[in-house]
């Protein structure tokens, strides 16, 4: 079995072993777990069964591990991506009105146009095009936007009655649970403890118990039946609705630029750029799966880090992970008695740790800075990530006319803007 795997993985040439991978697989797994919970409750707010959801959410991350692990031979994690699924529920369904059937119809067909771009050299074209700045303000503005919905998810922020938003109840126990599992949240990431997150639900769960705000366990027994209320429910009845092309067009926009860009990245930590083709094509096609499981879009997990942290090199650890998803399904009665006091320090840690990317922006170009933050402050504050990323966009190759030392804007650029703009006019 060891030569097998060491044959198909080509764990000798990549200096590791089948122990190490296993292990850092089992590691980063249990640093991601967490994903099952988190994208069901985000996917149930859009209509979609909770159930179905969380079988869709385990059996997409199966799917997506398996085939970065023997196609990209990548110790990448592909799942359905934080910021990506609040665009599926909070946007195309809850501002533009499609149904979460059409919502997934949407995302089968910017997984199937991403596909096009991975399988040629599109897709890194596009990649440069885009000026660097611009995908680091779509990270911090989706970073704001997590934070937000965190906020609202844990009742720490309520809608208020003289002003958009107000501190929430102190008195209420489910904020206090909340607010108590969020400072032992943060307390475990700044320990640097593994599986952070995973600790952080269980935690979270008990202080939820102790607070009477935890949910119920599901009487039913383990079955795998609610997926059929989600898989192969895509609706394309939208097709016609400027709405349903609008939200194709930005899924597809932020599906190019989150994943080729965190890829990129990630690869080039590992010193495996060579491999960034394949990693886009499997990321691209499991992507276009998810449309049909029943949930929104796959990306690579953020938190890859504490599965190479842990020596993982080749496919075989994503494989490792994927099994141990599987596993997961045994879990399934008990995920209904998760309380979003424990699922909404997630969302707001996760945020936090986008917005780190700010510093990393460069404010020397003020045509660039200010097409940036307007991305960074109007996803959170309009509600809408496809409206930000627009609204930045657009001002971009504008306000680039009227820089004093003019470089030459890609044309491109000057394309999607103008696509953006008849976005707008269209809605």
């Amino acid at each position: 079995m060891q030569r097998l795997l060491d044959k198909i993985f080509q764990l000798k040439a990549h200096r590791t072993s089948v122990r190490t991978e296993l292990l850092a697989g089992m590691i980063g797994f249990f640093t991601v777990v967490y994903i099952i919970v988190v994208n069901s409750s985000i996917l149930a707010e859009a209509g979609v069964p909770y159930q179905g959801a969380i079988i869709a959410t385990i059996f997409i991350s199966v799917v997506g591990c398996f085939v970065m692990g023997f196609w990209a031979n990548a110790p990448l994690i592909l799942m359905p991506g934080m910021g990506i699924n609040a665009l599926f529920a909070y946007n195309f369904v809850q501002t533009l009105g499609l149904s979460w059937q059409q919502a997934l119809a949407v995302v089968f067909i910017s997984g199937f146009l991403f596909m096009i771009l991975a399988f040629t050299p599109l897709a890194r074209k596009l990649n440069d095009t885009i000026p660097l700045i611009l995908k680091q303000g779509i990270t911090v503005g989706l970073g704001l936007f997590l934070v937000l919905l965190g906020l609202e998810k844990g009742e720490i922020v309520t809608r208020g009655e003289h002003s958009i938003l107000a501190f929430g109840n102190m008195h209420d126990p489910f904020v206090l649970a909340t607010l108590i599992t969020l400072v032992l949240t943060m307390i475990l990431l700044v320990r640097k403890v593994p599986g952070a997150f995973l600790w952080s639900i269980l935690i979270g769960t008990i202080v939820s118990v102790l607070f009477g705000v935890h949910g119920e366990v599901s009487k039913d027994a383990m079955s795998l039946a609610p997926w059929k209320d989600v898989l192969f429910q895509a609706d394309f009845s939208g097709v016609g609705q400027v709405a349903f092309w609008t939200s194709v067009f930005s899924l597809t926009m932020v599906l190019v630029f989150e994943t080729v860009g965190l890829t990129f990245g990630q690869t080039k930590q590992l010193g495996q750029t060579e491999k960034l083709p394949r990693v886009l094509q499997a990321s691209s096609f499991t992507a276009f799966l998810s449309g049909l499981f029943g949930t929104s879009p796959t990306i690579s997990a953020l938190e890859i880090g504490s599965m190479t942290g842990s020596g993982a090199r080749t496919g075989l650890a994503s494989v490792t992970v994927g099994i141990f998803f599987l596993a997961s399904l045994v879990l399934m009665p008990y995920i209904s008695f998760i309380p979003n006091s424990a699922i909404a320090p997630i969302l707001i840690v996760i945020g936090m740790s986008m917005l780190q990317e700010i510093k990393e922006m460069d404010f020397s170009n003020a045509a660039d800075t200010f097409s940036a933050l307007l991305i960074v402050v109007i996803i959170p504050f309009s509600y809408s990530i496809a409206d930000g990323i627009a609204v930045g966009f657009i001002a971009y190759p504008i306000l680039k006319l009227f820089t004093k030392n003019r470089t030459r804007t890609p044309i491109l650029m000057y394309i999607i803007a103008a696509l953006f703009l008849l976005q707008f006019i269209l809605q």
